[in-house]
């Protein structure tokens, strides 16, 4: 990931020439990542979101035609046509936003091999709040605080994307598993990888958790909406069979 490295390490030195002070550059640089990155997830919250609402109606279509594939793959499509749902709208922003969060990681776990300026060899070293260097492991706030951080977001983002309820018995254990290894995991990586890394990686799981809030909100306002709708879908439907039956009377 080094050729998204090195232009984010560009970045990173243009912030810092500007505050002077590299714990506060990786707390702007990591505001102007979740900033840009926004758009993506919020177009990919809203596609698994509308997933979601559709579940439903897949699994009447899965159950009704599942002796015979060409079919159920027709009505899916029509489904999807009918719903304007793309199955592919979640992931694709999923895949946009991996190479720059995994360009970060590559850049702030060894900043001066994609760092031209000799000036940030200094800089990267320097001390910020209770941590006497950036460049070396904190081995227990940060740590924590991305640990508790990515816990409470990874939990919001399973209930926003609803996740739970798309998958069986089994994808729920393993959605568990995550909640706690996944935190777990990250708690043990900030121990070894230097304190930049850390406060880069709570600072956007912090952020994440606000943006989460705010997702909660326009899900339950997306929700309220497709339900109004399928409601105006139903009295229009009655209102055509009252037609009819009138015709026919």
């Amino acid at each position: 990931m080094g050729f998204i490295a090195v232009p984010l390490g560009y970045l990173l030195t243009f912030i810092y020439k500007l505050v002077g002070n590299y714990g506060i550059s990786l707390i702007i640089l990591t505001v102007l990542v979740k900033l840009l990155l926004y758009p993506l997830y919020f177009k990919q919250i809203k596609s698994t979101a509308s997933m979601s609402s559709l579940q439903p109606k897949m699994k009447a279509i899965q159950e009704k035609y599942k002796n015979d594939k060409e079919k159920m793959n027709e009505e899916m499509a029509k489904l999807y046509k009918e719903e304007n749902f793309n199955p592919m709208g979640g992931c694709l922003p999923m895949l946009i936003q991996l190479p720059i969060i995994m360009g970060l990681f590559t850049l702030l776990r060894n900043p001066m091999r994609y760092i031209a300026d000799e000036n940030m060899i200094f800089a990267v070293h320097q001390s910020f709040l209770w941590i006497k260097d950036l460049g070396q492991p904190d081995l227990w706030i940060l740590p924590i605080a991305a640990a508790v951080s990515t816990y409470i977001s990874f939990a919001m983002t399973q209930q926003l994307t609803g996740q739970n309820e798309m998958m069986g018995g089994q994808g729920k254990s393993m959605n568990m598993i995550m909640k706690y290894f996944f935190p777990l995991s990250i708690l043990w990586l900030a121990r070894a990888y230097p304190a930049g890394l850390a406060i880069y990686w709570a600072g956007g799981q912090f952020i994440q958790i606000f943006l989460n809030i705010r997702m909660n909100k326009f899900r339950a306002k997306l929700k309220e909406e497709q339900e109004l709708e399928e409601k105006r879908r139903r009295a229009e439907k009655q209102l055509e069979k009252m037609k009819k039956a009138r015709m026919k009377g």
